[in-house]
């Protein structure tokens, strides 16, 4: 069973520390396709899941929160191409409700926070909730200075010349404050977003999927011309910074930025208490089809500015607001066939391919259905779902969505299944490349074994190392990975730096006369690939694909091992360590069988924790396990997962010819004062001063290396109260131990 699947109350603490890592690294990538590309790869309602799920985890092991934890981030950061903007007030998301209950919640925390009791008045607005880009207009002696959108909640794209172009913008305010920041969301009505697809396509053009993405996608844009010729519209709810109040209360603020001359949603209302703000919610969702624009919620805030002073903020959502979202879109149509995908990592993921319906506003024609159990009407734990009905090629399915872009199939009608329709076989072997295709244990999913010569898998690794993230070549993108390995100029990351010399002619002459290409883009290519011969060291290892090393665990590897030999070597010794630890796993798995009986999995974790120390293991082997297991953050999984790697011949080859091409650059190291300089620390207890996650950064950045066990190698441990095991072997091994106050002192911040 993968750590996804596992119930946050049964995780043990390495799996819960992986399922972190997991959830950082998807969070961080669905905020930057939401936020910076405008391509949503996961719905509302799954990122809000993800979100709740890695809340749950960091309450139950506070001392595992990272650094990089999803719960102290908004958005993602601006997008290259604009210039920034440094909000003087950051903009921060809100949290969630999504029934009653939470609604309820939501009033009782107030009301225990501000000492009031339960039958004191308490008066809140409520708004719908626009589904479209947000942006800040900053007016200054009543004239707009900037526009900018979200980003990161501290710094946005400075979109000016974009926002001017929108009608309900005004370029000057009469009898505003000197100082007025008017906060709010920009959006396309449904007819206007069915007349721009229209147009789109008439001129064939990309069409948008829905009016989020045409809206973010049209305020956006480097031309301001292109914004013009786009119908956006601007609804205000929110101000940052101002130089003197609007006004007293939430819904007067809103009037008076009505009469300022923005448009406000005609929809908000005071409400007094919980019992108004559902009935409130009802009657919106009742004429959401009608409005004539999306929108995927409502949003609840306390009216009373003073108490929202007293309110305050968390760390990215404010105490006196929350948005309560409406339950996801349904719609029934026929699934006329099943598809398997193949990705990076070799997972064969089944797609519905369906007759089109429309869901939300938008037309759904695929659906993901997960893995073989989803198909199958079980979990992963083999426990039904959907009462035990599978799924069928033939089937009259209902597909559902909240705002999303990948639906999903959510039931099945037997009574309309045909006769002719039959259980759907999962396939063993990759649809690509007809290699074998295995499941192993605690996966959720099939994945190919045909690795490099798997040409779905190549590609979609192609793709992952110019990514973003990755090496981010400008002008290589998805589009031209796929055009240059159709025609075999490039089948692995090494063959990327040998364009030029291959193709190059030095005159271009090769790829300047190919479709899309011309003698300027050709060149610019070339240039932006030798910039990238100089790659840090992290970014080389995310880069390569491997399973389980998103950004964090790359980064955290470059900085424990600080050279690309160092972890070479590191990887190749501890081989013998965790083969030893995959027979143990067989032996837990043989004795077990095939059921998948309660306990089994923390049987497998004590046998790679405990059965394979009595194997004949190498003393160096056993060594390198430890150094790499002892990175604080990268634990039996990924270390796994990194020699499983290193030990395919055909990867490893690959990753030698593309390193002979490489300047692979260490991360900074700080200046040799730090009195922790290259030792090795070990935070254990409860630090009541800093966050652990504040502790490991500050850390790292002094040049040390955090790990989360103690063993020989350990220079320093900081125990805080409740310190236990940690500091017990602390002791027998003789390694310094301090206090909290004790580090403080040390790194000079006491």
């Amino acid at each position: 069973m993968a750590e996804a699947d596992i119930p946050v109350e049964r995780l043990t603490r390495d799996e819960a520390a992986a399922e972190l890592a997991r959830l950082a690294e998807m969070i961080a990538r669905a905020n930057i396709a939401y936020h910076a590309e405008d391509a949503p790869e996961m719905s509302d309602a799954d990122f809000d899941a993800l979100k709740r799920r890695n809340s749950a985890i960091e309450a139950r092991f506070p001392d595992l929160k990272r650094s990089d934890s999803p719960s102290e981030q908004v958005g993602a950061g601006p997008a290259e191409g604009f210039a920034k903007v440094r909000h003087a007030v950051r903009m921060l998301s809100l949290a969630n409700a999504f029934d009653e209950a939470d609604v309820q919640d939501f009033d009782d925390g107030i009301r225990k926070y501000l000492g009031l009791g339960a039958d004191a008045p308490l008066a809140y607005t409520a708004e719908p909730k626009i589904d479209g880009l947000s942006l800040s207009l900053r007016y200054e002696a009543g004239r707009l200075v900037h526009a900018a959108t979200r980003g990161d909640g501290e710094t946005g794209e400075n979109v000016t010349a974009n926002a001017l172009t929108v009608g309900d913008i005004p370029a000057t305010l009469r009898d505003a404050p000197d100082v007025l920041e008017v906060r709010g969301e920009v959006y396309m009505s449904h007819a206007d977003f069915e007349a721009l697809n229209a147009r789109q396509a008439a001129a064939g053009e990309k069409t948008f999927a829905n009016p989020r993405n045409a809206a973010a996608g049209s305020l956006r844009q480097l031309d301001a011309a292109i914004t013009r010729s786009r119908p956006l519209r601007f609804f205000a709810y929110a101000w940052g910074e101002v130089s003197e109040p609007l006004a007293d209360t939430q819904m007067e603020a809103i009037a008076r930025l009505g009469r300022l001359g923005f448009a406000t949603n005609p929809l908000t209302a005071l409400c007094d208490g919980p019992v108004a703000l559902l009935d409130r919610y009802r009657l919106i969702e009742d004429r959401r089809a009608t409005l004539g624009y999306d929108i995927d919620g409502v949003v609840y805030k306390v009216d009373a500015l003073y108490l929202q002073r007293r309110l305050g903020f968390r760390s990215t959502t404010p105490r006196w607001a929350i948005a309560h979202k409406f339950p996801a879109e349904l719609a029934w149509t026929r699934l006329e066939r099943i598809e398997i995908q193949v990705g990076r990592t070799g997972a064969l993921s089944p797609v519905a391919r369906l007759t089109p319906v429309t869901v939300g506003g938008v037309v759904v024609s695929n659906a993901t259905l997960h893995n073989e159990d989803y198909i199958a009407g079980r979990d992963a734990r083999g426990q039904p779902i959907r009462g035990g009905k599978d799924i069928r090629e033939g089937d009259w399915v209902q597909v559902y969505r909240a705002g999303d872009v990948i639906p999903k199939v959510a039931d099945v009608d037997l009574s309309r299944r045909p006769e002719t329709a039959v259980p759907y076989t999962f396939r063993d072997t990759c649809p690509e490349c007809g290699s074998d295709a295995v499941r192993e244990e605690g996966d959720s999913v099939r994945r190919c074994t045909g690795g490099l010569i798997c040409p779905a898998q190549a590609v979609e690794k192609l793709k992952h190392f110019v990514s973003r993230a990755a090496f981010d070549i400008e002008g290589l993108g998805a589009k031209q990975v796929e055009q240059f390995y159709r025609d075999g100029w490039v089948r692995e990351p090494a063959d990327i730096f040998t364009l030029r010399d291959r193709y190059g002619d030095g005159n271009l002459t090769q790829l300047k006369n190919r479709e899309g290409w011309g003698e300027k883009s050709a060149a610019n290519l070339f240039a932006a690939i030798d910039e990238k011969r100089r790659i840090p060291m992290g970014r080389m290892i995310f880069a390569l694909g491997i399973r389980h090393v998103g950004e964090v665990a790359a980064a955290d590897l470059a900085r424990h091992f600080g050279s690309w030999t160092a972890l070479e070597q590191v990887v190749d010794a501890a081989m013998p360590a965790a083969a030893a630890h995959r027979r143990a796993e067989a032996a837990v798995l043989a004795e077990q069988g095939a059921a998948r009986t309660e306990g089994r999995r923390a049987r497998i974790t004590e046998a790679r924790e405990t059965t394979w120390q009595g194997a004949d293991v190498p003393p160096g082997a056993r060594a390198a396990w430890d150094d790499l297991t002892a990175i604080d953050g990268i634990g039996a999984t990924v270390a796994l997962s990194l020699v499983d790697a290193f030990s395919q011949e055909a990867e490893r080859a690959s990753m030698r010819r593309l390193v002979a091409h490489l300047e692979i650059v260490p991360p900074d190291r700080p200046a040799e004062e730090s009195p922790v300089a290259g030792k090795t620390v070990v935070f254990t207890g409860t630090l009541e001063k800093m966050t652990r996650a504040e502790a490991k950064a500050r850390a790292e950045a002094l040049g040390a290396k955090v790990s989360g066990s103690v063993s020989a190698k350990t220079d320093l441990l900081v125990a805080g109260p409740g310190a236990g095991s940690k500091a017990k072997k602390a002791a027998e091994l003789g390694v310094e131990t301090i206090d909290e106050d004790g580090w403080l002192a040390l790194i000079g911040e006491g």
